[in-house]
């Protein structure tokens, strides 16, 4: 469809004519099981706290969704998390302690690999191969199928971890920022589009709650640091700076996607933006935005108006 170059408006939200840029990275899925939800759920939040943002994390992951025990390969309670990194390096690096310090520690827990992948693009991390030391010994392995399994012994009986897991390519950075009349408008509009994408298969949103309201931009005026706050989209600097912020605008709000695959980001950007334009610009939402570095840093572009569908 014509897009003016001003953009369109769904539900009188203008929707802007930008693109969001992202990133290629490495992931993973991992299944986390338990001996009901709620220890599975400890687990998992745990074992994906501090990973919003590679610039200070190293990596970003968040829990991709409930698991029914029919889902699971031990017939349990589970969740899935989904875990991305710059390289294979670091992903390794990073998933092996949080194993060992988030998921064997809690109890009743297992963890296995959730995905797979083509073996010629795919290559394989460490799981229960990196932990099984802690067994001094007493650990053990079983094969099943074409699978490895490391039992090891703990207090409260095994720790069950599978061998390996597959690293994939994925993107990391899709998003958009909500703008809107007042904080209180913008958080609630924030909380609809979130829950929307809650729903989206294969991705996650790593900051706290789904939105970030620390957008930031690249560089700083300070040498130390590689990124600083996206001062165009600060409300509280309208008039010092040269802001983006449309008229009217005191609040905005990003919330950032993690994804798979393209279209798997696509799926997650279309579900939120209409989630929010739904509520209507009668809810105080007055344009939808994305943050983009001019197109030079990242390999990936979403435009907005080529993941929303409009009758107006």
């Amino acid at each position: 469809m014509s897009i003016p170059l001003d953009g369109i408006k769904i539900n009188g939200i203008e929707v802007d004519n930008s693109f969001a840029e992202a990133f290629e990275m490495r992931a993973t899925r991992l299944i986390i099981t338990a001996i009901d939800y709620h220890w599975a759920r400890q687990a998992a939040e745990n074992m994906t706290g501090f990973a919003t943002s590679v610039i200070g994390c190293g990596i970003e992951a968040g829990i991709e969704r409930r698991l029914a025990t029919h889902e699971t390969p031990d017939g349990r309670s589970g969740y899935s998390v989904l875990i991305f990194a710059m390289s294979t390096k670091d992903l390794a690096k990073h998933l092996g302690l949080r194993i060992g310090q988030c998921i064997l520690t809690c109890p009743t827990t297992a963890v296995f690999s959730g995905i797979e992948s083509d073996k010629k693009v795919s290559k394989k991390i460490l799981l229960g191969d990196y932990i099984r030391y802690f067994g001094d010994g007493y650990q053990i392995s079983k094969i099943v199928g074409d699978k490895r399994y490391w039992r090891i012994p703990v207090m409260d009986g095994e720790f069950v971890c599978e061998d390996k897991a597959s690293v994939v390519p994925a993107i990391g950075g899709g998003n958009f920022i909500i703008m809107g009349r007042s904080q209180a408008e913008v958080i609630q509009a924030c909380r609809a589009g979130v829950e929307a994408m809650s729903h989206v298969r294969n991705i996650v949103l790593p900051f706290p709650g789904g939105g970030v309201r620390s957008g930031s931009k690249v560089g700083s005026r300070y040498k130390r640091l590689n990124a600083s706050t996206n001062d165009p989209y600060c409300p509280t600097l309208r008039g010092i700076v040269d802001s983006s912020l449309k008229p009217g605008v005191e609040s905005a709000m990003e919330i950032v996607i993690d994804g798979l695959s393209v279209q798997d980001v696509i799926n997650a950007m279309r579900v939120g933006i209409r989630a929010v334009c739904d509520l209507g610009a009668q809810h105080g939402i007055i344009g939808i935005t994305a943050g983009n570095y001019d197109g030079k840093l990242g390999n990936y572009h979403f435009h907005l108006w080529e993941t929303v569908e409009t009758d107006e």
